[in-house]
């Protein structure tokens, strides 16, 4: 690892992105295909959720497959200058392969990065957000020059394919970005990262089954435990509450105001929800980012799913100003700017 550079006034660097990456697995799965074995339409899914069709894993395929491919278009994008000297990755996901051991050491194996630091961040939809804030924390700490920051879920195995309620948002894939040591004034630098939880309300939306206290309980896990259990309403009203006050803090702390966000990706958990969020933060709607039609809800990778799918399209250009924000379950919520650099996604 080299000596990271100095940021502003010979303070500690920031984090800038020097690549992008995204995967999904190559099956749409579209509204008819699902009203075939539940009990909806799609008109039905598209008025509440506004997603027509989304993606998800083959069977055998798991969450480090999915990581893997997005890592390595992320280190493509970066190029060899900066994919090279990657010292650290950090896996987001709530679907890890195994209980134990993390995710993460096998995904850096995978991608031939040999013996460097590697471990996973669990928050869930959030996960990308607290991911960013680990990351830059190890590169302004001096840890690591480089981060390889990747979010991935292959949610829909914790989602009860005969819950229509479920069922239709959620869905799979992986984003990743490669993240350097640099200057907070330089294209791709990312801003103060705001980050909050309230465990209180943990039970609006959890999968029961499966965990130490469902197994320490000595008895066996009811049927339907193994599945996602959410409270739609009540997760609503906070989603919009929890955005909107975390980006309005993250935007202060960058030192600009509402009126000098370019565009806003929020996490694309649902398109009521995208709406009221922009509404509440004034944001108007040909500034707003979203792929919640194609993609659905991918929990931790929808941020980066989100960033590389619109800088493909060109609604995302180098020296836009960007809010990200998210909220999931934990309950957690997340919110950050970043000046977009001239990356192309891998």
């Amino acid at each position: 690892m080299n000596r990271p550079l100095e940021g502003a006034g010979g303070g500690p660097p920031a984090s800038v992105i020097a690549g992008i990456g995204a995967y999904v697995p190559p099956n749409p799965v579209t509204n008819h295909d699902l009203s075939l074995r539940l009990d909806t339409s799609d008109e039905w899914i598209r008025s509440r959720t506004g997603i027509s069709s989304r993606h998800m894993v083959l069977p055998g395929q798991a969450t480090s497959d999915l990581a893997v491919e997005a890592g390595r278009r992320a280190l493509e994008s970066a190029g060899p200058e900066h994919a090279e000297g990657v010292d650290a990755v950090v896996l987001a996901t709530t679907t890890p392969d195994r209980a134990c051991p993390a995710t993460a050491p096998e995904v850096a194996w995978r991608l031939g990065l040999g013996t460097v630091a590697a471990f996973d961040v669990s928050a869930v939809c959030s996960g990308f957000l607290y991911g960013l804030a680990t990351a830059t924390g190890l590169i302004t700490a001096g840890t690591a020059d480089r981060v390889l920051l990747i979010a991935a879920d292959a949610f829909t195995t914790l989602v009860d394919p005969r819950d229509r309620s479920t069922a239709v948002i959620f869905a799979d894939g992986a984003g990743a970005v490669v993240l350097r040591a640099g200057r907070p004034d330089e294209p791709g630098a990312v801003g103060p990262v705001v980050l909050g939880s309230d465990g209180s309300l943990a039970g609006l939306l959890e999968v029961p089954g499966g965990g130490s206290r469902q197994r320490a309980s000595g008895e066996p896990a009811r049927p339907g435990d193994e599945f996602l259990r959410m409270a739609g309403r009540d997760t609503y009203r906070h989603a919009v509450e929890r955005m909107a006050d975390a980006s309005r803090r993250a935007v202060k702390a960058a030192g600009c105001g509402l009126a000098d966000i370019d565009r806003l990706a929020a996490h694309q958990a649902n398109a009521r929800i995208l709406t009221t969020v922009a509404e509440h933060l004034g944001i108007p709607e040909d500034r707003r980012l979203s792929n919640i039609d194609r993609n659905g809800n991918t929990v931790a990778a929808s941020i980066p799913l989100l960033l590389a799918d619109s800088a493909t399209d060109g609604s995302l250009t180098a020296g836009h100003r960007v809010l990200l924000t998210a909220f999931g379950a934990g309950l957690a919520w997340g919110a950050a700017t970043v000046q977009w650099p001239d990356v192309k996604p891998g």
